[in-house]
């Protein structure tokens, strides 16, 4: 069996995969070594969780097929421990099957498992119960926590128990006996033998903490992730190639992309907070399972030029030798006919022609030239020459599953449910003052009611003058609605910079008693940093002011509490749970209402492309496709004044805000939905919407290649064929003197621009 497994620290789950150890890994200062054989390892980043298991199979081998040999995930203990000692191994969180589609695709694996694995995941992985075990502190030194990853960044927010804590976890990982080599990323500390690791956008200067130890990056960034109201990173695929090469150019043995395939924070698994339930990461694989063209090409071609390489870089050290002031070369070669060269222009803004081994080579800026055999370029990093597509969401109209023969299609039916601003039930409990949001619900739901009342005299004057009080609300975050008298008054939320936030708002009071319900909302918790699960949320502070008295505190009144949704507690979302309340039906269910439940039978999309489920005209709220958690939707817009870029430079260091787009856009219009979560007909879609959309605009939208281009030039390492589709599926065109003459224009690279619109 071609599979192993670098385990990152604690091993709950390594009986799982004993059968699985075939092979024999050891390493030195080189490369890791299997059965004998040094390997260099490109490795791609899929978190079975943020797909599922129908997509599994066709992401591996996407992987596979651009020229990965590796697969990497975390293990998410959250999603496989729900509660103390009950267990999950199911669906999405069927481990034991995604490692064994690895397996079957002939790859290897690398399985951290944490299992802290902060990954913009709720609670960084870690079960929200735990925290609430007596005596625990998250990665530090104390018996009901010995767990870790990523640790190095926070080890002196804990002190001297930070040291003995990065110890103890070494040893006990290595005393496993499990037969493969153990890895801390960013941790420099990591005791003998567990391989400390790199994590970075350019990982090229890293040196391990031993010459004994081979030189790993678990972590490239090929983009970013995004949060709620926030603009779109991007990456280009020239700086991603960019800092690969030089990595392997520089001795690196083994690179994971983080992400390969990003996915989806299905549910409530998104962490942040404010992180969007889309995790694309713009990484080579998209959120719904297509290669992201051209970077997935572009990649596959690096590794095909690393791979023509790896003979001459295992089997020799380098000798660098300066081509200019910013210009270098990295040469491999045993003295015998092996023989690899990296040739980097590091200058970030001009073009060089440089000398190497008496002849002259052409290196744009902050690129990387690789040649297998020392004289010829097979691949630079600068040159794209994979074909580019352009991806739309095609929409579709919600299809009602029910057809009259005589009157054709049905208008859709739609059942709705109002929840009550407030109080439901029983209240949970009641108290003078405010409690932490995430200590109350413990996170089994993003919803706390925060209720009172107060009592307006007559002779207010705003009541005579018409005026209006002000509400004013400040909270440690995440988000909130407020009600009075079953009204909304408005909304308010923090950012994924700054969760905390204030709100102020005029509200319409009445002569007598007053009810005012704050529904406070998080949006993922906290998922990594010092000291991290002691990060709270909910209200600090409530006032009201333009009454007669001035401004009236309610910071201290009593205040009746209520966790969670009715429709949430009753389960009206799931198949069984569907018939628990009494919905009423129509066929033109309300607009713009609060706090509404609303559920629609509907058919499959057609054909067999991703779909998405277009939310543009809704407010903010969950939403679930025959039982299976779609996620939290929110199409707030990012600023219209922030600054966005119309095109992205590749040259210079990268970094999160280096290049951003869609100012005054939402940050998530499109919400993915699995095709194997559909049925043919009798599909029911659930929508909770918290402050008030348009459900009759809902759409399905299918996500299509509606075009491809491609650029091919003399200059280009490599030749391509540009697909040619006229009334085909697919066909293609030879490049021959006729149609490319490269004999116009003497003295001039000759490139060729190719687009396809696809119907």
């Amino acid at each position: 069996m071609k599979i192993f497994f670098l385990f990152l620290l604690f091993c709950f789950l390594t009986s799982l995969f004993n059968s699985c150890f075939a092979g024999n890994v050891t390493y030195d200062r080189r490369s890791l070594i299997i059965d004998g054989q040094r390997k260099l390892l490109i490795s791609a980043a899929i978190h079975y969780p943020r797909s599922v298991p129908a997509m599994w199979p066709g992401l591996v081998q996407t992987a596979k097929e651009g020229g990965v040999d590796v697969i990497e995930s975390y293990v998410f203990w959250n999603g496989h421990e729900l509660s103390p000692g009950k267990y999950n191994f199911e669906g999405r969180y069927d481990l034991v099957k995604f490692v064994k589609i690895v397996q079957q695709a002939g790859m290897y694996m690398i399985l951290r498992i944490g299992p802290f694995v902060a990954a913009e995941w709720n609670f960084g992985g870690v079960p929200a119960w735990l925290h609430y075990v007596p005596g625990t502190v998250f990665r530090t030194d104390n018996e009901p926590f010995k767990v870790e990853n990523e640790y190095g960044y926070y080890e002196k927010f804990y002190g001297e128990g930070a040291k003995r804590y990065v110890t103890w976890a070494a040893r006990m990982a290595v005393s496993q006996n499990i037969g493969v080599p153990w890895i801390m990323c960013q941790q420099d500390d990591a005791p003998d033998p567990v391989i400390n690791t790199c994590n970075s956008f350019y990982c090229d200067q890293f040196t391990p903490n031993s010459p004994n130890k081979p030189k790993i990056w678990t972590e490239n960034w090929p983009g970013w992730f995004k949060t709620f109201g926030a603009r779109d990173p991007h990456r280009p695929a020239e700086d991603v190639a960019f800092s690969v090469a030089r990595f392997f150019q520089k001795g690196g043995s083994v690179h994971n992309y983080y992400m390969y395939h990003g996915g989806t924070n299905f549910g409530r698994t998104s962490g942040g907070p404010f992180i969007t339930t889309s995790y694309d990461y713009e990484a080579p694989i998209d959120e719904y399972g297509l290669p992201r063209l051209p970077k997935w090409g572009h990649l596959k071609e690096l590794h095909k030029a690393i791979k023509l390489s790896e003979h001459a870089l295992l089997k020799s050290e380098p000798t660098t030798l300066s081509l200019g002031p910013s210009q270098e070369a990295d040469v491999y070669d045993d003295g015998s006919e092996v023989c690899a060269a990296f040739l980097a222009n590091l200058d970030d803004k001009t073009d060089k022609n440089v000398v190497f081994r008496n002849v002259s080579y052409h290196l744009p800026s902050w690129s990387v030239s690789i040649l297998p055999d020392c004289k010829n370029v097979v691949f630079n990093t600068a040159k794209v020459g994979s074909q580019a597509s352009l991806v739309e969401m095609m929409p579709e109209e919600l299809t009602p599953s029910v057809m009259s023969p005589s009157k054709g299609l049905k208008a859709l039916k739609w059942d709705v449910f109002v929840e009550n601003a407030g109080i439901w039930g029983v209240p949970d409990f009641a108290k003078n003052g405010f409690v932490d949001h995430i200590n109350t619900t413990k996170d089994t739901t993003d919803y706390l009611w925060y209720t009172t009342s107060i009592i307006v005299g007559e002779n207010e004057e705003f009541l005579k003058k018409a005026s209006r009080p002000v509400l004013l609300i400040e909270s440690k975050g995440h988000a909130l609605h407020a009600f009075v008298n079953q009204e909304l008054q408005g909304s308010a939320s923090g950012n994924g910079s700054h969760s905390p936030f204030k709100f102020e708002s005029p509200i319409s009071l009445k002569a007598g008693k007053n009810e005012i319900a704050l529904l406070s909302m998080t949006v993922g918790l906290q998922n990594a940093g010092g000291l991290y699960e002691w990060v709270g949320a909910g209200l600090t502070s409530v006032k009201i002011e333009g009454l007669n008295n001035g401004t009236m505190d309610l910071s201290m009144s009593r205040w009746t509490y209520k966790i969670g949704l009715q429709g949430e507690h009753l389960s009206i979302y799931k198949p069984d749970g569907l018939n628990i309340i009494n919905w009423v039906s129509t066929s033109e269910p309300p607009k713009n209402q609060p706090l509404t439940w609303y559920k629609v039978v509907v058919d499959s999309p057609s054909g067999d492309e991703p779909v998405g489920l277009d939310m543009i005209h809704m407010g903010k709220g969950l939403a679930w496709l025959n039982g299976e958690e779609i996620g939290r939707y929110w199409p707030i817009k990012s600023s219209e004044h922030e600054k966005c870029v119309e095109e992205c430079d590749y040259r210079g260091k990268f970094f999160p805000d280096k290049c951003l787009t869609g100012c005054g856009e939402p940050t998530q219009r499109w919400y993915h939905v699995p095709r194997s979560w559909f049925k043919p007909s009798g599909n029911i879609l659930v929508i909770f919407e918290e402050k008030g959309g348009d459900p009759t605009k809902i759409t399905f939208s299918k996500r299509k290649i509606s075009g491809l281009c491609s650029l091919i030039a003399e200059d280009f390492p490599m030749v391509y064929q540009a697909p040619v589709c006229l009334g085909k599926n697919e066909c293609a065109i030879e490049l021959t003197e006729e149609n490319f003459d490269r004999g116009l224009c003497p003295g001039t690279t000759k490139r060729l621009a190719i687009e396809a619109v696809c119907s």
